[in-house]
């Protein structure tokens, strides 16, 4: 029988998920606000396919109702368009989904209701689908942002503009030796999460907290955005196509001042709070500008996933939950890796074009906001809740 603790955690996300259904026009929740996003029921309806699939077809051989919606939700024939576009009316899918997930509530409660399987020790397949609907719900939180873009406001007025700030990090050293990455004895873990392993890394220096809004202010008013010199090649190319000049979700009012456009409408940018809205290749920008300056920042480069990792271990980062952190790493998978429930979870991002991201964001749930957990996206993801955090060379390395 699954615990009551993780029953009532799977119950509460569901219902997190119809109220955001539920927030907003039937007819806004079948729209898709951004190219590279589903639609909001397309989220919801995501998270009672992949219950269907494992308790149902998976664990029972019953794979009726999962072959059903089968092409609606997983990658096949139909793209993502084509997909949200064949949905059902969002109060017929929310009727849908309530009755399948109150069953599985039902079997996962009563501990003759599911077979013996090996998927079910440790409830690691619940947790497997509680952080997946807790991943699904973030994703619907990024496509409300994305539609609170298309609301416009013109005479909005920034009341407490953005202030540039040069950049300055408290920072803590590391020093060269061989550490340990990865979960141990947690159920909760991801297949790319295991198994742990022991890494060496070098000394080096790492920023205290992500880079903020005012400092990414400098970097956009000392011409960050101009300057190719700057900018990989791939970070040209993406220049070139999106024509883009400022993070994802800020925006200038009539007198130039910038602020952000969050899921509730317009605010101001809180001048040291963590910038959001860069894809990978801006993270990259920006740490070439600051080598740049010199001084004790000489030398700055984009964290690799494992400093961050053994950084958090010691406790000595801060705000590491305000917003996903590129990492300047591809995303892989460790020695003697074992894909669970099977390579769909993440083998697709092995494929050297994915990056990875640690921490979580505002809107990230707390069972995911360890030091382990591993999360991915291409380097031209604009649209994510993701900073980043900038490491240097350790300090015998520049004095």
């Amino acid at each position: 029988m699954t615990s009551t603790t993780l029953l009532s955690q799977l119950s509460g996300l569901y219902e997190m998920q119809l109220h955001l259904l539920t927030s907003i026009p039937a007819e806004d929740c079948a729209k898709q606000y951004h190219p590279q996003l589903a639609s909001l029921n397309w989220y919801f309806g995501r998270g009672v396919y992949l219950e269907l699939h494992w308790l149902r077809a998976e664990l029972e051989g019953d794979d009726d109702l999962a072959l059903r919606v089968n092409q609606l939700f997983s990658t096949g024939q139909l793209s993502l368009q084509q997909q949200c576009a064949q949905l059902p009316p969002v109060n017929h899918l929310i009727n849908w989904g309530s009755e399948v997930h109150d069953e599985h509530l039902r079997r996962l409660a009563t501990p003759a209701a599911l077979p013996d399987h090996p998927i079910l020790k440790n409830d690691r397949i619940v947790w497997f689908l509680l952080q997946e609907q807790a991943k699904l719900y973030e994703c619907m939180l990024i496509l409300l942002n994305q539609r609170s873009l298309q609301i416009q406001e013109p005479n909005f007025v920034c009341n407490e503009p953005l202030i540039a700030e040069n950049p300055q990090w408290d920072t803590k050293e590391l020093s060269q030796g061989h550490y340990r990455i990865g979960a141990r004895d947690d159920p909760r873990a991801y297949d790319n999460e295991l198994p742990p392993q022991a890494v060496e890394l070098s000394s080096y220096r790492i920023a205290l907290s992500p880079v903020s809004n005012a400092q990414y202010l400098a970097f956009m008013q000392d011409g960050g955005y101009t300057d190719n010199t700057l900018w990989c090649d791939e970070g040209k190319q993406w220049l070139a196509q999106h024509n883009c000049s400022h993070p994802e979700y800020w925006r200038q009012d009539g007198n130039d001042g910038w602020y952000e456009t969050a899921i509730n409408g317009h605010t101001h940018l809180p001048p040291q709070e963590p910038v959001t809205g860069i894809c990978l290749h801006e993270a990259h920008a920006f740490s070439c500008w600051v080598d740049r300056q010199g001084g004790e920042y000489s030398g700055a480069i984009i964290q690799h996933e494992y400093q961050w990792e053994m950084a958090t271990r010691t406790g000595v980062l801060d705000q590491t939950n305000r917003a996903w952190e590129w990492c300047g790493n591809t995303f892989h998978s460790y020695p003697e890796f074992k894909p669970f429930p099977d390579s769909s979870v993440s083998a697709q991002a092995f494929d050297e074009n994915h990056f990875a991201l640690r921490g979580g964001s505002l809107h990230t749930q707390q069972m995911l906001r360890r030091a382990s957990f591993r999360h991915w996206a291409l380097p031209s993801d604009h649209h994510l809740f993701a900073t980043t955090r900038l490491v240097f060379p350790a300090r015998h390395e520049w004095s």
